[in-house]
C-alpha cells in the first residue's frame, strides 16, 4: 500500500468514525433521558426486599428492576453486588445483571439506527431468553458453597449501604429538584460510557476502512456464503463472545462494530452473541473476581457463555423459521455513505445536543462534574481514548493540511 493508499484510508476511517457517531447521537441522547427517568422516579428499595428466593416472582423483580436500572455494564456490576450483598438470591442478581445491561431502552434505540428491526427484537427477546437460560443452568449446577463465600466476600466489599428515603415520584416528577436528577444522571450516563463509545467508534471506523471482507470470512467460518450450515453458525458465535473479549468494548461502543460484522457477512446468530458478550469482557471478569473471588467469577462467565451462545442460536433459528432472517444487504454499507445531510438525524441531533448542553451546565453549576473511576481499567481506556482523539482528529484533518 503506497503512502497516499494508506493516508485516504486513515480520512476514510476517521470520517466513518464520526459519521457513525453523527448517525447515533440522537438515539444516545434519547435513550439516557429515558434511562435517566426511570432511574430517578421509579424506586428501587421495596425491590430489593422481595429477591431473596430464587423463585418466578424474585426473578421476574430482578428483571423488572434491571430494565429499571438499565446501565452500562460497569454500572450495572455494582449494583448487583448490592443487591446480592443484601440478601438478592444468585437467579434473581444475575436477572437483574442480564436485564440491566440488555433489557436497555438506548441500546435498542442504537441497534434499530445501524442493524434494523430484527435485531431490536433480538436484543429484547434475546435478554429474556438469557435469563431464562440462565436461570435454568443456575438451578441444575447451583454452587451452594461458592455461592455462601462469594455473599460473605460481597458483604464485606460494600460495607455499610444505607438507604435513603427516596421521595414518591409524583411529587419528584413535578419539582425542580427531580429534574435536577435527571440532569445529573443523565451526565453520569455520558462520563460512564464516553471512553467506550470514542473507542468503539474510532476502532469501527478504522476495521471498515483497512480491514477487508476476507480477513472476516476467515475468522467467522462460513460467512462467504449466504446460507451457513449449522456448525458454521455455532462456530460463529463462538468466535463472538471471543472477539468481544479481546476488544473489551462496552455494549454502546459495540454496536457500530456489529454494523461493520453484519455487513461482511458474519451470521445474526454471530452478531448478536457478539452484542451480548459485554458481560464476559475482561474488565468485567476483573471486577466480578474483585467482588466474589476468582472461582465464583469463573463460574458466572462459564453460565454467560454458555446461554450467550444457546440464546443466540435460538434468535437465529427461531426468526428463520418464520422467514424473518435478516440479511447483509438490506444494512445500509457502513463506508462510502452520505453521513452529514440535513435530515431528521440532524434536527434531532441539534435537540439532544441543546438538552445534552443544558444537563451538563446544570449538573455543574449545582454539583460540579465530578470524575468517574480511577482504577487501572479506567487509565488504560482513557490512553486508548487519547489515542482514538488524536487518530480521529488528524484523519480528518489530512484533506485539509494537506500531508
Amino acid at each position: 500500500m503506497t503512502d497516499s493508499g494508506f493516508l485516504a484510508l486513515w480520512h476514510e476511517a476517521a470520517t466513518t468514525s464520526v459519521g457513525l457517531f453523527w448517525m447515533a447521537f440522537w438515539a444516545f441522547g434519547l435513550g439516557y433521558v429515558i434511562s435517566s427517568m426511570i432511574q430517578v422516579f421509579v424506586s428501587r428499595e421495596r425491590m430489593q426486599r422481595t429477591m431473596g428466593t430464587d423463585g418466578p416472582r424474585s426473578v421476574g423483580l430482578g428483571t423488572v428492576f434491571g430494565f429499571v436500572s438499565s446501565s452500562c455494564s460497569f454500572a450495572a456490576l455494582a449494583g448487583t453486588r448490592a443487591l446480592f450483598a443484601k440478601g438478592a438470591g444468585l437467579v434473581p442478581a444475575l436477572a437483574f445483571l442480564l436485564a440491566s445491561t440488555n433489557l436497555v431502552v438506548e441500546l435498542g434505540i442504537v441497534i434499530a439506527v445501524f442493524l434494523g428491526w430484527q435485531f431490536v427484537v433480538g436484543e429484547y427477546v434475546g435478554g429474556l431468553l438469557l435469563i431464562g437460560f440462565m436461570w435454568l443452568v443456575v438451578r441444575l449446577t447451583f454452587p451452594r458453597r461458592l455461592v455462601q463465600q462469594a455473599r460473605e466476600r460481597a458483604r464485606r466489599e460494600q460495607g455499610s449501604d444505607d438507604d435513603g428515603q427516596v421521595p414518591d415520584w409524583r411529587r419528584l416528577i413535578r419539582s425542580v429538584d427531580g429534574w435536577r436528577r435527571v440532569a445529573s444522571k443523565y451526565v453520569m450516563e455520558w462520563q460512564m460510557v464516553w471512553k467506550d463509545v470514542t473507542i468503539g467508534f474510532t476502532v469501527a471506523g478504522i476495521i471498515a476502512a483497512f480491514v477487508p471482507r476476507r480477513f472476516f470470512e476467515a475468522l467467522f467460518v462460513g460467512s462467504a456464503g449466504g446460507d451457513p450450515s449449522f456448525g458454521e453458525v455455532l462456530l460463529q458465535t463462538l468466535v463472538g463472545p471471543i472477539a468481544a473479549f479481546f476488544t473489551f468494548i462496552g455494549s454502546m461502543g459495540n454496536i457500530p462494530l456489529a454494523a461493520v460484522l453484519f455487513e461482511n457477512g458474519v451470521s445474526f446468530a454471530g452478531v448478536m452473541a457478539f452484542i451480548f458478550s459485554d458481560l464476559v469482557v475482561l474488565p468485567v471478569l476483573r471486577i466480578q473476581a474483585g467482588y466474589y473471588g476468582w472461582r465464583m467469577a469463573l463460574y458466572i462467565l462459564a453460565v454467560f457463555l454458555l446461554v450467550l451462545v444457546a440464546a443466540a442460536l435460538a434468535l437465529h433459528y427461531g426468526l428463520a423459521a418464520l422467514d424473518l432472517l435478516p440479511s447483509g444487504e438490506n444494512v445500509a454499507a457502513v463506508t462510502g455513505r452520505e453521513f452529514f445531510a440535513f435530515d431528521y438525524t440532524a434536527v434531532l441531533n441539534a435537540v439532544f445536543l441543546a438538552v445534552s448542553a443544558a444537563f451538563l451546565f446544570w449538573k455543574w453549576r449545582v454539583s460540579g462534574l465530578g470524575s468517574h473511576g480511577g482504577g487501572l481499567t479506567d487509565r488504560v481506556l482513557l490512553g486508548l481514548t487519547m489515542i482514538a482523539a488524536v487518530w480521529l482528529i488528524v484523519g480528518l484533518l489530512l484533506p485539509v493540511s494537506g500531508v
